[in-house]
């Protein structure tokens, strides 16, 4: 178990470092997520939408900065070992794949929860939206769905970047705003055409905003949306980190490790 731990930990402390050192990542964190809601909620404010339309477009965009912010950690597990060239040193050590996913996501958590609860303050008061409104078990709820989801997403990130090299590197930043175009950021997902709704059933994100906008009067589209998007994200979690681990696999086989190391 201890030595389970100081494998896992290694990895949330060097993202922790790398945060804390670069001012670029804190950006992530502390000043693009509050730009984001502060230049939606301002075109609210100028189209002059009625106070239920403010709460739904002002929750897209609460769950796409947490989201973007804790699967770029996730995706940094392999980002900054890329950048540095120093890969194949990372999974020469004794680890597993899920050791460095692990310690990578619960840095992840810590930040997205920054930025939620960031988001939170700002939105009410700037636009006296609070998204506690309702009770904090919803927006616990809410919350760890969109935490489940990034590492699903990161994950992913991941196993395209051990495949494919710095080519893949701009999914890690274009790959939740593909998602979140089918999934009801700023729109409810009846005004799909049908098969984009298709897809947007198969997105677990899409019913936990269906969930979390139910608390505040909107009608859900679809049936107990919160468990079937916690099913939904366990399963996309169990499906990205067997493509991460595969592509592990099989960079050390096909010697892209090497590749992407000095």
């Amino acid at each position: 178990m201890t030595t389970t731990l100081v494998k896992v930990s290694a990895f949330f402390v060097r993202n922790w470092r790398m945060t804390r050192r670069n001012t670029f990542t804190l950006f992530e964190v502390g000043f693009w997520p509050v730009v984001g809601l502060l230049s939606v909620g301002l075109m609210t404010t100028f189209l002059r939408l009625p106070s239920d339309a403010v709460v739904f477009v002002l929750t897209g965009t609460l769950a796409l900065s947490v989201v973007q912010v804790c699967q770029l950690d996730v995706a940094y597990a392999v980002l900054f070992d890329i950048w540095s060239k120093s890969v194949k040193h990372e999974f020469l050590a004794p680890i597993e794949p899920w050791h460095v996913a692990l310690g990578a996501w619960l840095m992840g958590v810590l930040r997205g929860i920054a930025v939620f609860a960031l988001l939170t303050g700002v939105s009410r008061v700037s636009f006296g939206v609070s998204f506690g409104a309702r009770g904090w078990a919803p927006s616990l709820a809410f919350l760890l769905g969109l935490l489940l989801s990034a590492a699903g997403v990161g994950l992913l990130v991941c196993a395209l970047l051990l495949l494919c090299g710095l080519r893949a590197e701009v999914s890690a930043w274009s790959g939740v705003s593909l998602v979140f175009l089918v999934c009801g950021v700023y729109y409810p997902v009846s005004v799909l055409p049908t098969p984009l709704a298709w897809v947007a059933a198969a997105v677990p994100l899409t019913y936990f905003l269906d969930a979390f906008r139910a608390e505040f009067g909107f009608a859900p589209v679809f049936h107990a949306p919160l468990a079937r998007g916690y099913v939904m994200a366990v399963v996309y979690l169990v499906v990205g980190y067997a493509a991460f681990a595969s592509a592990v696999g099989r960079a050390r086989r096909t010697g892209m490790l090497l590749k992407l190391s000095d």
